[in-house]
């Protein structure tokens, strides 16, 4: 390999590295507003399926851990989550599906609000109105109140956030050219149709086994390219060849390593709090 060739190679994977990067922090700030309408005029906007409606509910403990830098927990003494449920349906409307209620032990609860989300990390006022509505109902029922000091906490939410913004990342994977058929159905991976073809998407800390997923998004890509005689392309409408999608893949290993590093697990319950 000549210096030359060795010179090119380095410059192409740099610039997918590059785009990889890009994308991740234009997603982060595009996200929310995107996943309001499946199939918009985005070619490459892939969305989850709508919610339904959530009524308010007193989730038991053990459904969602709490996370230090995720969640601002507030102490209740005297009080049980039963006793307090007319109240907390009212407070949990205002901030669901980031709030939760739950029994702690004997006659003490836990009030919490999840600061960090796609969307961003809470506002200070946001954080001061959850605080002072449970002080409220907790004066309410004659219950105690202990709480951590706010500033000191969104801090850490604001690193913590800083810290997911770096692992948030989908890859997306483009078959120009492909008619408009049917969907690859039960994959771990998202597909959604373009005017000139189909995206095949992959959200990393969402997805089970990565690599696996991964690959399996690469092969469903392949055949269709050589079903239809289509073209794979990154965003920027450059061909795919296997030097770019190995690269790719050394991405995704990185990205997971960054991941375990955070204490998440791609795919975990915890994973899909954060990462919603």
């Amino acid at each position: 390999m000549t210096d030359l060739q060795l010179g090119l190679l380095i410059i192409g994977a740099v610039a997918v590295a590059g785009v990889l990067v890009y994308n991740r922090v234009q997603e982060r700030a595009t996200r929310r507003d995107a996943q309001r309408a499946f199939g918009s005029q985005h070619a490459d906007v892939l969305l989850d399926e709508a919610s339904e409606r959530r009524e308010p509910t007193i989730e038991a403990l053990v459904q969602r851990r709490l996370e230090p830098g995720l969640d601002y927990v507030i102490e209740l003494e005297g009080a049980s989550a039963e006793r307090l449920g007319t109240d907390w349906a009212a407070l949990e409307r205002r901030f669901a599906p980031r709030a939760m209620l739950a029994d702690s032990s004997a006659g003490r609860v836990q009030a919490s609000l999840q600061m960090v989300s796609r969307a961003g990390v809470v506002s200070e006022a946001e954080l001061l109105e959850f605080r002072a509505l449970v002080e409220s109902m907790a004066a309410a029922h004659g219950a105690s109140v202990s709480a951590p000091e706010m500033r000191q906490v969104l801090q850490a939410a604001q690193e913590f956030d800083r810290e997911c913004v770096e692992v948030d990342i989908q890859i997306a994977l483009h078959v120009l050219g492909v008619p408009q058929g049917d969907l690859p159905q039960g994959a771990p991976f998202q597909a959604a149709r373009r005017a000139d073809g189909v995206t095949l998407l992959l959200d990393v800390p969402r997805t089970r086994e990565v690599e696996k997923s991964y690959e399996a998004m690469v092969r469903t890509a392949r055949e269709l390219a050589a079903a239809h005689g289509g073209r794979l392309v990154d965003d920027n409408g450059k061909a795919l060849d296997e030097r770019a999608l190995a690269t790719i893949r050394a991405e995704l290993e990185a990205v997971r390593g960054r991941l375990a590093e955070l204490g998440i697990e791609p795919g975990s319950p915890l994973a899909l709090r954060v990462f919603s």
